[in-house]
């Protein structure tokens, strides 16, 4: 009983061996008869500049040779004859919101700034230690060297975020020991 199944075994897996081998040459046969030179291509060198073909070294020089306005009427042809919508131009800016026209800001409502940024500017160098000092105490954190540098490495922000009335008392009390504070 044991001999049979070895035997079983040895037929199934010589016909899975068979079916397998069978297709392999097959499937090569069909390749070449479709075709029979396959030539694998092959990437060039990134330091190499590609080949480009004829017709698209001829549209580019031709493009190269045109003025501004043919330009924009290659462009708006281009974009009608291939449905492309008008791409929106940024600003070198960055964003920039919709004009306004004037009509519409007088009926918009004034936006009223509620954070500031106090900035020393520079200071008095004859009450430099008066200046410190003050910095210290009205600068949570800040030891005496810490306060120092603070003020040395001046034009720099104090506070920023602050209410008006906390930016007022600050540059009130900055500028009694000889600095010169500016609020945004």
């Amino acid at each position: 009983m044991q001999e049979t199944r070895l035997v079983f075994r040895s037929l199934m897996t010589l016909r899975h061996w068979r079916s397998i081998s069978r297709c392999i040459p097959v499937s090569q046969s069909a390749d070449l008869q479709t075709n029979p030179v396959e030539k694998l291509t092959i990437p060039p060198p990134s330091n190499i500049e590609p080949v480009i073909s004829p017709k698209i070294d001829k549209l580019a020089t031709e493009i190269s040779q045109l003025n501004l306005i043919e330009v924009s009427e290659l462009s708006d042809l281009l974009k009608r004859r291939l449905n492309l919508p008008d791409a929106p131009v940024m600003p070198m800016g960055g964003f920039m919101g919709s004009p306004v026209s004037n009509e519409e800001e007088e009926a918009a409502p004034k936006a009223v700034k509620s954070s500031f940024t106090v900035k020393l500017m520079k200071f008095d160098e004859k009450q430099k230690v008066a200046l410190i000092k003050e910095v210290k105490n009205l600068l949570e954190g800040f030891n005496l060297v810490q306060a120092k540098k603070f003020v040395e490495s001046a034009p720099t922000i104090v506070k920023s975020d602050i209410s008006k009335d906390e930016a007022d008392k600050l540059k009130e009390a900055m500028e009694k020991v000889g600095g010169t504070i500016e609020i945004d």
